[in-house]
């Protein structure tokens, strides 16, 4: 490998502003601040929004589509599903 020229990969500490949950791993990404992790260890500290111990999608508290107040049949009825053209001429063709 050239010199100068890859990224600096080291572990970093990942820590959660949410809930305070932390994580190591690898990473490029540049930090300013140090922190340590459950076992002693001064590593480079990067700070998330969200991880996977706080997303709504990770957790199951994310709303289903079919939760949302009937928002979809709303649409429906107001535009119409898609194909019910179709399926309502067959409709009228069998009773016929």
């Amino acid at each position: 490998m050239k010199d100068g020229i890859h990224p600096n990969y080291r572990e970093v500490l990942f820590m959660d502003l949410s809930n305070g949950f932390k994580f190591v791993t690898r990473s490029c990404v540049n930090t300013k601040e140090m922190g340590t992790t459950d076992d002693g260890r001064e590593l480079p500290l990067f700070k998330l929004d969200t991880s996977s111990e706080s997303h709504p999608f990770y957790t199951g508290t994310q709303k289903s589509i079919n939760d949302m107040g009937g928002r979809v049949d709303k649409f429906f009825r107001k535009f119409g599903k898609p194909g019910a053209k179709a399926e309502d001429a067959k409709a009228e063709e069998a009773t016929k």
